[in-house]
C-alpha cells in the first residue's frame, strides 16, 4: 500500500468501503429487496414475498436461461477458439504488421453494441446470407462483441509465456504441432479460462445487440429483464435479474476452481 501510517490506511479502507457499498452492494441489495417486496411505497418494502420467483420460474424464465447460456457458451467456445488462433498466429508476425492487426481485432469492443446489432441486422438480412430471424445472428453478435476481449487475455498470457519451454521442446525434436498441444495451450490453460470466463460473463449480461437482432422464441435473460421493466413490472424484472446474477455467478466460480487447479498444477 502507498499509504504507510495507520490512520492513512484506515482512512483510505473507510473510503473504499464506502464506495463499494454505495456503488455495487447499495444497488444490489435494492435488487434483491425489490425481488421479493410485496409492496414498495416507502423507503423499505411494506412485505416480503417469493411469489415473483414463482411468477418467473412458471413462466418463460427457463427458456430465456437456456437461451442465454447456450449462447454465451457456444459464443464464448467460438471467440475463445478464434482468439487464441489469432493471438498465436499474430505472435510470430512482424511487431508492426502484429501491432496493427491487434488494434483491427479490437475496433468490434470499440463500436456500441447497437451498432453492431444494426450493422449484423442491415447485412444479413438478404440473400446470400440470410440470418436475420434465426438464433445464428444471435451468436454471430455475442462473437464479434467479446472476442476482442478473448484475443486480449490471451494475447498478455503469451506475453508473459517464457520461450525457454518451448526452446526446449523443439530442442529435443518436438514437431510444431506437438509444442502447440503439449507446451504452449497446457501453460496457457489458466489465461484460456479466464478468457473464457470473462466472454462469457459478458455475453450473459449483452443486450445492446441482442435486442435488435433476437429471433422470436430466443430471448436471452437481459432482453427479457428489460421487456418486464418497460412494461412496468419491475418486481418480476429484479426476481429475473438476480436469476441472472445467480447463474452467472455459479458458472463464474466454477471456472475460478478449474483455473486455480490448473494454476497449482
Amino acid at each position: 500500500m502507498l499509504v504507510w501510517s495507520r490512520p492513512g490506511r484506515i482512512l483510505i479502507w473507510a473510503v473504499f468501503a464506502l464506495l463499494f457499498g454505495v456503488l455495487f452492494l447499495a444497488p444490489l441489495a435494492v435488487i434483491l429487496l425489490s425481488s421479493l417486496a410485496d409492496q414498495w411505497n416507502g423507503v423499505l418494502p411494506s412485505g416480503l414475498t417469493t411469489e415473483h420467483y414463482s411468477d418467473v420460474v412458471q413462466g418463460a424464465a427457463w427458456k430465456a436461461v437456456k437461451a442465454s447460456l447456450v449462447t454465451g457458451f457456444l459464443a464464448s467456445a467460438l471467440a475463445l477458439v478464434s482468439g487464441t488462433w489469432a493471438a498465436l498466429a499474430l505472435r510470430i508476425q512482424d511487431a508492426t504488421l502484429a501491432r496493427v492487426l491487434g488494434v483491427l481485432f479490437f475496433i468490434p469492443s470499440a463500436v456500441p453494441s447497437v451498432s453492431v446489432g444494426l450493422g449484423l441486422l442491415v447485412a444479413f438480412s438478404h440473400p446470400p446470407l440470410l440470418l436475420n430471424g434465426t438464433i445464428a445472428i444471435v451468436m454471430v453478435a455475442h462473437f464479434v462483441l467479446i472476442s476482442a476481449f478473448t484475443f486480449g487475455n490471451v494475447s498478455a498470457g503469451l506475453a508473459r509465456l517464457s520461450p525457454d519451454f518451448e526452446q526446449v521442446a523443439s530442442s529435443l525434436g518436438a514437431r510444431p504441432a506437438y509444442r502447440l498441444w503439449h507446451v504452449t495451450l497446457p501453460l496457457l490453460t489458466p489465461y484460456l479460462v479466464a478468457a473464457f470466463g470473462l466472454s462469457f460473463a459478458l455475453s450473459m449480461g449483452e443486450l445492446g445487440a441482442t435486442v435488435m437482432v433476437y429471433p422470436p422464441g430466443w430471448v436471452t435473460l437481459p432482453v427479457s429483464i428489460f421487456s418486464l421493466t418497460d412494461r412496468g413490472d419491475v418486481f418480476a424484472g429484479a426476481a429475473l435479474t438476480m436469476v441472472l446474477v445467480a447463474v452467472t455467478l455459479i458458472l463464474l466460480l466454477g471456472l475460478e476452481r478449474v483455473a486455480g487447479r490448473q494454476t497449482r498444477s
